[in-house]
């Protein structure tokens, strides 16, 4: 599940992530992402099973450690977005993430530099950053073996 983080956020409003946030004293990791994704999405855990978790990322311009977690549903769960949090919910399917030319390369400016950034683009929505580098590490587990076509946009 991947959100759109409210405009009112002043961290990364209106971008593609997942859900997450602070893990709370004496809290797994796990149990923070479950906990997490019921605040911003409104999941009901019943029935989801964690399987894993992927490799820890350190973000620089956040200064957060981020630990995906990669949890699967016996049934497709009844999703809403929190208001104040999360803008929508988007529901991508796997096959469409892994489609030919899903991601391209875009530029983006960042301490007053251009620097190629690979990006998801999913209909009019564009998934970069550490949410696109969650999601390259959870298709390479899958069998993915990158893009078939990483054109450059503006």
């Amino acid at each position: 599940m991947l959100t759109v983080r409210a405009e009112t956020l002043g961290r990364h409003r209106g971008q593609v992530s997942l859900p997450g946030g602070v893990v709370e004293p004496g809290e797994a990791f796990e149990d923070a992402a479950l906990r997490e994704a019921q605040e911003e999405i409104c999941l009901d855990s019943t029935g989801v099973q964690i399987v894993g978790a992927l490799t820890t990322i350190d973000i620089p311009v956040s200064g957060f450690r981020l630990h995906p977690i990669i949890a699967l549903a016996d049934r497709e769960p009844a999703l809403e977005a929190r208001e104040g949090e999360v803008a929508r919910i988007l529901e991508v399917p796997v096959d469409d993430l892994m489609a030919h030319g899903c991601v391209v390369t875009l530029e983006r400016e960042r301490d007053g530099e251009r620097i190629a950034v690979p990006t998801f683009r999913v209909g009019t929505d564009e998934i970069w950053g550490a949410t696109a580098m969650v999601l390259a590490e959870f298709l390479a587990v899958l069998g993915w073996t990158g893009p078939s076509h990483a054109g450059r946009s503006g």
